[in-house]
């Protein structure tokens, strides 16, 4: 297996929407932390979105510890390592960087940073954003762009988009349980989300910018070894 850095994760035409995206998802982790900023209830919106599923899945605690499952910890490191290890047998390293960075730089943010600087509780406990959010997002979102970014295989797109809708369920799935536990309100939820796009909006944009693929600088070696074989094994 030949690792290499890999061609770039975004391209030049994907760095502009992802900077956008990225200054979208600081503006809503921001604009929703300081209208919530110490909040220790839910709102008259997240009780009218929560409320719901808290009753509809009263007494059943255990299905949704399974349903939110995919947010945790240790079912988030081995998504990440298997994306990591896919990458790393494409020669794509890069993409097992932003693989392997992501999930933690998240959570990180939610749990070290964001948590205490607006303190939103739920009974109890600090609660914005969703640290469960934005694990299976982050996740979502590396696929998303490992497995959409131009160029890609025609006759694997059928494949791609089904992993694509499996992980929106997996979303999904994990906002329903979080609320229904009574761990998060939903716009928690959201700033969980938006963290995590926005961190791998970030990361992307940072490997693209420090760490160029192979041909972003001179010419590339398809080309190098093509004006080779033109000119009789002479490169001239």
């Amino acid at each position: 297996m030949r690792v290499r850095r890999g061609r770039l994760l975004l391209g030049e035409s994907g760095r502009a929407p992802a900077a956008a995206l990225l200054a979208g998802c600081v503006i809503i982790v921001v604009v929703l932390g300081l209208l919530f900023k110490g909040q220790t209830q839910a709102d008259r919106f997240d009780n009218a979105v929560d409320s719901p599923f808290i009753t509809f899945f009263a007494g059943h605690k255990q299905l949704l510890l399974w349903l939110a499952a995919p947010g945790t910890l240790v079912p988030a490191v081995v998504i990440s390592v298997a994306i990591a290890l896919w990458c790393l047998f494409a020669g794509r390293l890069n993409g097992a960087v932003l693989a392997l960075a992501a999930v933690p730089i998240a959570t990180g943010l939610d749990d070290g940073l964001l948590k205490h600087v607006f303190s939103r509780t739920y009974l109890g406990g600090l609660s914005f954003p969703s640290g469960h959010t934005s694990s299976v997002v982050a996740l979502t979102a590396i696929l998303a762009l490992l497995l959409f970014v131009p160029p890609q295989q025609t006759s694997t797109r059928a494949a791609r988009v089904a992993l694509l809708c499996v992980c929106f369920v997996a979303v999904a799935v994990v906002v329903v349980a979080v609320m229904a536990l009574e761990w998060h309100y939903f716009t928690d939820t959201v700033a969980g989300a938006a963290v995590g796009v926005g961190t791998v909006c970030a990361l992307a944009l940072t490997l693209d910018l420090a760490w160029p693929s192979p041909g972003a600088r001179g010419q590339p070696q398809d080309v190098v070894a093509s004006a080779a074989r033109h000119s009789n094994g002479r490169l001239p």
